[in-house]
């Protein structure tokens, strides 16, 4: 008997004709996307290319700095019109008021929208709460900076992997009491929890700083630092117990500077084009901190080669939870290592003495 042949109906030759074009289509669209190389190399490409799922990283730092700029906009306003609306909305961990204004909340309005706007697929942490109907056309004109332009090339990354916080009015106990040299607002990038992209704003003098995680910034380090005796910068109104730890790690004539915001102390060890800017060698604080609040700070720090630590030199991971629990640890032009070694015996020795 003869071998029976395979024949196909004009509608199977049809069929797999159409397959064929399916594959050879997913095929090329994978190359426009440069994520077919990285599925060939079995990992993502280091920069996937423009895609609808992938963010350009340089797009977003110029929509970082509007929106700083715009929350800042109304946070001026509503100071200079004294229309506060004060209200706390529990305690800090140390027991002081958690106040918010009408400044934080339509700051965070403006800047969430603008955001979420232009890139709608992006995870957006911030301070204050954002209601569903609460919506707002506001929207990027798609203009970059000249500086960002001049520094910062393109580079493509998975929305998936990018994680941002804002905090629309940094240092609210000293906005109320009209003490504004303190208060930033701040835009941070992070990407699989590491911050890449940092923005602080200071509303009251219109000075911006921005720094990109193997790019460019607007701002830069000091020409010196004093190792030998430090001046440290704490919190004024959530202070803890940091001033009793670091004269006890650092020596009791230790200086230091109470100041307000974490933006405007992360401020205090950069070169700052800011008269009314104070100047300090170490960032210090000992309780619990928000990650909105360290978010941005820590960005532009890690770009100009400084760090941000936990007390005892961990880094810090901008996923899941809003706290760091860990204390907190800012330097740059200073030898991070050492600093952490002598907390690190301070601490021990702390843990060692029976509790009151």
């Amino acid at each position: 008997m003869a071998p029976m042949g395979i024949r196909l109906s004009p509608l199977g030759i049809g069929v797999f004709c159409l397959l064929g074009l399916g594959v050879l289509y997913h095929v090329y669209s994978g190359f426009l996307t440069g994520k077919f190389s990285a599925f060939l190399l079995g990992d993502r490409a280091e920069d996937p290319g423009p895609g609808e799922d992938t963010v350009d990283l340089r797009e977003l730092l110029a929509v970082s700095v509007r929106a700083a700029e715009l929350g800042g906009l109304e946070v001026k306003k509503v100071r200079e019109s004294n229309s506060l609306n004060e209200k706390a909305k529990g305690k800090t961990m140390e027991g002081a008021d958690d106040k918010m204004t009408s400044g934080d909340v339509l700051s965070n309005k403006k800047m969430y929208h603008l955001i979420k706007n232009a890139f709608p697929a992006l995870k957006v942490n911030t301070e204050e709460k954002v209601e569903a109907d609460d919506e707002d056309a506001v929207s990027w004109d798609r203009n970059i900076p000249d500086d960002i332009k001049e520094q910062i090339k393109t580079k493509h990354v998975a929305s998936e992997s990018i994680t941002m916080w804002i905090d629309p009015l940094d240092a609210t106990q000293e906005y109320t009491e009209n003490l504004v040299n303190y208060v930033t607002t701040m835009v941070c990038v992070a990407v699989n929890g590491k911050p890449v992209i940092g923005v602080i704003h200071k509303p009251f003098t219109g000075f911006t700083a921005w720094a990109m995680l193997d790019g460019g910034s607007s701002i830069k380090k000091r020409n010196s630092y004093n190792e030998k005796t430090p001046t440290f910068i704490v919190s004024r109104s959530h202070s803890g117990e940091v001033k009793e730890v670091t004269r006890q790690t650092f020596g009791n004539k230790t200086e230091i500077i109470s100041a307000g915001g974490a933006g405007y102390k992360v401020l205090s060890l950069l070169d700052v084009t800011d008269d009314k800017q104070e100047t300090a060698d170490v960032y210090i604080h000992v309780t619990y901190i928000k990650k909105w609040d360290i978010c941005a700070g820590n960005a532009i720090l890690n770009a100009l080669g400084g760090q941000m630590t936990t007390l005892k030199g961990e880094e810090i991971m901008y996923t899941g939870s809003e706290l760091n629990k860990g204390g907190l640890l800012a330097s740059i032009g200073m030898d991070h290592g050492v600093l952490v070694e002598k907390l690190a015996e301070k601490l021990q020795v702390n843990a060692k003495k029976p509790a009151k």
